[in-house]
């Protein structure tokens, strides 16, 4: 009998330790979860703001050129020579740019300004949640800091030319962007609110 009841008692602690266990773990997957729905209303584009098109560039401006010859490589715009006058100095030879048949299916139009545009790389995905206060388990509010980024950039941004004029492309698919978002718990999960991504990430090209 002492034997049973000691056995029954064993258990009871085994059991009381395992949901104590459970009960002071918080639960990381569901703030990456709630935070990659966040990404998912959410484009991450070559260019900080939109581009216009068509567009010129001075042939001799390395600057100007690179990143539209490198997009005139993949397929997405199309260049043409020209000489531009200018007055009393003479003329000079500009590159003239334009959207090709293949960008046009990858082109994403700014519906506020017409002509503008960007070529998107896909949504963020994250990679993993790193840190959270407080601690408590039960808390019902976090500051989560977490790491993201491009996790499948599309086969036009993915060759060495696009990686070299446009260096956003390796930040952004390296998955060593970091973010600080607090996440809500409500009656429909985790809500993520002011979401503020390192500015490393908010670079041009």
């Amino acid at each position: 009998m002492r034997a049973t009841r000691l056995a029954a008692l064993t258990l009871t602690v085994l059991v009381g330790l395992s949901v104590g266990c459970k009960n002071n773990t918080v639960d990381k997957s569901g703030f990456k979860s709630a935070l990659n729905t966040y990404y998912k209303g959410q484009q991450d584009c070559l260019w900080a703001s939109p581009q216009k098109f068509p567009a010129q560039a001075d042939t001799s401006n390395d600057e100007q050129t690179k990143g539209y010859d490198a997009l005139v490589d993949a397929g997405l715009l199309t260049r043409a020579s020209a000489e531009k006058k200018r007055f009393l100095v003479g003329s000079k030879q500009v590159n003239n740019y334009d959207i090709s048949a293949k960008g046009r299916s990858t082109w994403t139009p700014d519906q506020t300004q017409p002509g503008y545009g960007n070529f998107c790389l896909g949504h963020p995905e994250v990679v993993s949640v790193d840190s959270y206060i407080p601690a408590d388990p039960n808390a019902s509010q976090y500051t989560v800091n977490y790491r993201y980024g491009i996790t499948s950039v599309p086969d036009w941004a993915n060759t060495t030319e696009m990686k070299t004029a446009y260096p956003r492309i390796v930040r952004q698919s390296s998955g060593a962007s970091t973010g600080t978002a607090t996440l809500t718990k409500s009656n429909d999960g985790w809500q993520v609110s002011n979401v503020q991504p390192t500015p490393a990430t908010e670079g041009g090209q």
